[in-house]
C-alpha cells in the first residue's frame, strides 16, 4: 500500500515516513501543499495524511482540491489545534478522520488500517486458493504451513491478494509497493516476485504466481 504524507514540520514527517516503512507501507511525503496536490496528480495512493497547517496551499484548500477531483482516496488530517471549530473544517472538506497533533504513531496506524479496511468493504482476511492472508495480524499460511515473509515481501503479497485473478504490471506493482523515489529501471519487481514465488509456490504442486506474458505478473486463487 502506498501512503502520502503531506507535513511541513521535518522531524514530524520522518518520524510518520519511518514508522509506517517499518509497517511495509511505501510512503510519499510532500513538505507543503502545493508539491502535495502535485503528486496526487501524479501518483495513486491508497491513502494520505494530510496536515492542516501547510505552506502554499493549507489543508484545507488540499483537502477540498482532492474532493472536487472526485477522488476517493481515505485522508487522515493532523493539526496542532485541539479545536471543535477546527475539527469541524476538517471534516466538512472531505476528510475522512482527525488526529491532533502530538499524538502517539499506534493511534495513527490504527486509524489508518481503520479507513483502509473501511476502503476495502471491510475485508479483513485475504484468501486466494489455500493461501490465507491476515493483514491485522500479519499472518500468512499457504494451507497449513506459515510463510515467513520480509516487510516488503508481505506488502507486494497483499496488494496481488487484494487484486486476486488480476493481472498486475510491473508499474502498477512499483507504484503501490515501492515509494517515489523508486527507479523503474530495475528489476527489483522480478526479484521480490521470485522471493514469493520460493516461500509461496516452491513447496506445493498448485502454483498460484503466475507471469503474464507482456504484462506482468497474476495471482490466481
Amino acid at each position: 500500500m502506498r501512503i502520502l504524507v503531506v507535513e511541513d514540520e521535518l522531524k514530524v514527517a520522518s518520524f510518520i515516513k519511518k514508522g509506517l516503512q517499518e509497517e511495509a507501507y511505501a510512503v510519499d511525503v510532500a513538505n507543503d501543499g502545493a508539491e502535495g496536490l502535485s503528486l496526487i496528480e501524479m501518483n495513486v495512493y491508497d491513502a494520505v495524511i494530510l496536515d492542516l497547517m501547510l505552506p502554499k496551499r493549507n489543508g484545507i484548500e488540499v483537502m477540498q482540491e482532492i474532493r472536487s477531483r472526485k477522488l476517493n482516496v481515505p485522508v487522515i488530517m493532523l493539526t496542532a489545534r485541539d479545536t471543535l471549530a477546527d475539527k469541524v473544517m476538517g471534516l466538512d472538506a472531505g476528510a475522512d478522520d482527525y488526529l491532533t497533533k502530538p499524538f502517539a504513531f499506534q493511534e495513527l496506524l490504527a486509524r489508518l488500517r481503520s479507513l483502509l479496511r473501511r476502503g476495502k468493504a471491510e475485508i479483513t482476511m485475504l484468501k486466494a486458493a489455500d493461501l490465507t492472508l491476515d493483514p491485522a495480524t500479519r499472518r500468512v499460511k499457504r494451507g497449513e504451513q506459515e510463510l515467513s515473509l520480509t516487510a516488503k515481501e508481505f506488502s507486494l503479497l497483499e496488494y496481488m491478494m487484494r487484486n486476486v485473478n488480476k493481472p498486475l504490471s510491473r508499474t502498477t506493482l512499483s507504484e503501490h509497493v515501492w515509494d517515489i523515489n523508486f527507479d523503474r529501471m530495475t528489476n527489483v519487481v522480478d526479484v521480490y516476485i521470485n522471493f514469493l514465488r520460493n516461500k509461496v509456490d516452491k513447496d506445493f504442486d498448485k502454483k498460484l504466481i503466475h507471469t503474464v506474458r507482456g504484462v506482468g505478473y497474476v495471482l490466481k486463487g
